[in-house]
């Protein structure tokens, strides 16, 4: 047990020094347990083929679907764009959207697919970014308890209480307690956010994408009404490198490139337009290419040429782009497997994935990029320091000084003092991490107080949560930091408010529809 703890505290000391990364620490303790021969090498590395971790895998796979095809775009530009000019109603239709988004793509791909389009529309109609980029993230967490998919913590703690010999959650059986936080958070946004957040300039923007075609056209003096982006075609701005294979190559305006697949739309050379029989590449030398979005890829993934906008972040700012209707057919396919129960999470997520490969939403490549391997790699690494937990007597132990510390008093208050000790953790190191350390101390106590898992489990997931207070807590808080100007003392101030309502959710109202 003491080797236990001492892994553990170097870990949360790891995880909170931000100088090694996630992966690392998490491979670290796997590594850890087995040199000190508290689990055996196959014990150690079990988590990498885990089906929690498989299942989260495949999710980044759908996720990256819906973003690549512009479904994502779409909902964002059809949602918001009703929300009017005025903050409150926007605020609303924001938090609303990233909410429901969360919930089917996770709270990362969520808040990462709407940062763009939030803080466009925020600089448009004369509202600081700050206002709007913070009640983003925090909305996305509160989505994140509507439906199974909206967290990996929901998948871990339903796998949990399984191992505890109860049922798993159903697929929307979370939104029972994601309905009334939603309905809180945006609450607490709308009547208080606009005092408690910054009005500050960010530090950097996100570039106005929807703006990018007129820039083009401005640059190289194309006709207004020439469609440079589209469902099957798009275009995208390269320059010449020194050493490339094209310097010496005659060009003109018009051309196809060598490979037959693009044409040239513009040429210039120190922003002057480059005709005539000078027109000879050099190094430095800038050109506008149109092509379908597949050529456009792979014809600038080479060294001849450097990218300045990549075609995949253009090609998701059109609107149910190729791919669209695919990707949301077989979205809903995996939410009935899902929800009626039909197949494993794992299978049905698999199954999600392999057919967005093999219908060609995405290529294999793709595919494996959109996976966020830091997360995976994090899940995978700590399950095992679960497992350290239960064999060696580790949880028992924590579990009773509990116990010993609120009398052997009744279940609430030993809900409450999970729920608590999980809001704390969870302001320090990631979420995910977090839960995976609280859920066999969440077994033991229920077991020992003889009372249904079920209510510790759910309440562990919304304190997990609860990730409000610092930007470190979770990649979504991070994310909108920059873009919002935000300083570390500006999470604390909207996210008590928020960390009381999950608090009283998790520990009044959880009990309430899952019995002890």
């Amino acid at each position: 047990m003491a080797i236990v703890l001492t892994i553990l505290v170097l870990a949360v000391v790891a995880f909170m020094s931000n100088r090694v990364p996630m992966g690392i620490v998490a491979l670290g303790v796997a590594l850890a347990l087995w040199a000190t021969g508290i689990l055996t090498l196959n014990q150690s590395l079990a988590g990498f083929g885990d089906p929690v971790v498989l299942f989260i895998a495949a999710l980044f796979v759908v996720s990256e679907s819906l973003d690549s095809t512009g479904v994502t775009a779409w909902a964002g530009q059809q949602v918001i764009s009703r929300g009017g000019e005025r903050r409150t109603p926007l605020l609303v239709v924001i938090c609303l959207l990233v909410a429901i988004l969360t919930a089917l793509i996770s709270v990362n791909g969520a808040v990462a697919a709407l940062i763009p389009v939030v803080v466009v529309i925020a600089v448009r109609i004369g509202i600081a970014p700050s206002k709007m980029l913070m009640p983003l993230a925090f909305s996305a967490h509160a989505g994140s308890m509507l439906a199974l998919t909206g967290t990996p913590v929901n998948i871990i703690v339903s796998e949990a209480a399984v191992d505890a010999g109860a049922r798993p959650f159903s697929f929307f059986e979370f939104g029972l307690v994601g309905l009334p936080l939603v309905v809180g958070t945006i609450l607490i946004l709308a009547l208080f956010g606009d005092r408690l957040l910054p009005d500050r300039a960010p530090a950097a923007l996100p570039p106005d994408v929807s703006s990018h075609a007129r820039t083009l056209r401005a640059q190289y003096a194309l006709p207004e009404d020439a469609t440079l982006v589209a469902a099957g075609t798009g275009v995208t701005e390269v320059v010449i490198p020194p050493r490339s294979d094209l310097i010496g190559l005659h060009v003109f305006t018009g051309m196809t490139t060598p490979s037959g697949d693009l044409v040239i739309l513009g040429l210039q050379r120190a922003g002057d337009d480059l005709i005539g029989p000078d027109a000879i590449l050099q190094a430095g030398d800038t050109l506008l290419l149109r092509g379908s979005w597949a050529h456009l890829e792979a014809h600038t993934a080479g060294p001849e040429v450097l990218v300045v906008d990549e075609p995949a972040m253009l090609r998701r700012t059109v609107p149910l782009g190729v791919g669209a209707k695919r990707a949301i057919g077989i979205l809903a396919v995996m939410v009935v497997l899902l929800a009626t129960g039909v197949v494993p999470p794992a299978v049905a997520g698999l199954l999600a994935a392999g057919a967005i490969v093999v219908t060609g939403v995405l290529t294999p490549t793709q595919a494996y990029r959109s996976i966020s391997w830091t997360t995976v790699v994090l899940v995978a690494g700590m399950i095992p320091l679960s497992t350290a937990f239960i064999s060696t007597g580790t949880a028992d132990l924590i579990a009773r000084g509990l116990l010993s510390l609120i009398g052997g008093a009744s279940p609430s208050l030993a809900l409450l003092a999970l729920v608590v000790l999980t809001m704390v953790l969870g302001q320090l190191i990631s979420n995910t991490a977090t839960v995976l350390i609280m859920a066999p101390i969440a077994t033991v106590l229920a077991a020992d107080m003889h009372v249904s898992v079920l209510p510790f489990m759910m309440a562990l997931t919304v304190a997990g949560a609860a990730s409000f207070l610092t930007p470190v807590a979770t990649a979504a808080n991070t994310m909108v930091m920059e873009p919002g100007g935000y300083r570390f003392t500006d999470y604390w101030k909207l996210g008590l408010p928020l960390l009381l309502l999950f608090l009283a959710v998790a520990v009044l109202w959880v009990p309430v529809v899952w019995r002890f």
